[in-house]
């Protein structure tokens, strides 16, 4: 039997056929297994339901969260909320001045809110402010976001305001300069 064995497979089209019959069947093993297991993620028992709609729009109930060392209120959204994006949110609801400067120890109040995508717009009743010449001359400790806040209401306009300058730095701006806001 195994020199028959041995026979058949000395010939290279019975081992490409033999290989490609393994491949075949390791692929279909692998999507029924996907299949199953996706399945079996989705079917959660009925007292999971809520949990798992907390889950997706974020905690049912504000919370408060102690800031660490290198935390950021981006890191501080996306590891309660479970989106970075939700940060204006956490921002609004302990009324930070200046976004940047945290402290540790600092307690935040973590508000209950649905958790935000990349892209999606709240409103689009924001009141664009831009000046009439379309200039702005940059001042003592301006960021391209607080130009953008000031200029259009929103600061997610700052990438922008740096295509419109071929600005490749966004982070270094100097005073006296004159931008032009697209």
């Amino acid at each position: 039997m195994v020199e028959q064995l041995k026979k058949r497979l000395s010939n290279p089209d019975s081992l490409v056929s033999l290989f490609l019959g393994v491949a075949v069947v390791v692929v279909i093993g692998v999507l029924i297994f996907n299949y199953v297991k996706e399945r079996q993620a989705t079917a959660t028992p009925q007292g999971e339901d809520k949990k798992a709609e907390q889950n997706a729009t974020g905690s049912a109930v504000a919370t408060t969260h102690t800031v660490k060392a290198g935390e950021t209120l981006w890191s501080i959204a996306q590891s309660t909320i479970g989106s970075g994006y939700n940060w204006v949110d956490v921002r609004d609801a302990n009324k930070l001045t200046s976004p940047d400067h945290l402290e540790v120890g600092q307690q935040l109040t973590i508000p209950a809110v649905k958790k935000r995508e990349p892209g999606q717009i709240e409103s689009a009743t924001v009141e664009v402010k831009r000046p009439a010449d379309g200039k702005y001359t940059v001042q003592k400790g301006d960021s391209l976001w607080n130009i953008s806040v000031a200029t259009y209401g929103t600061g997610f306009r700052w990438t922008e305001i740096a295509k419109a300058n071929n600005i490749t730095n966004p982070n270094l701006i100097f005073t006296g300069n004159v931008l032009t806001l697209p």
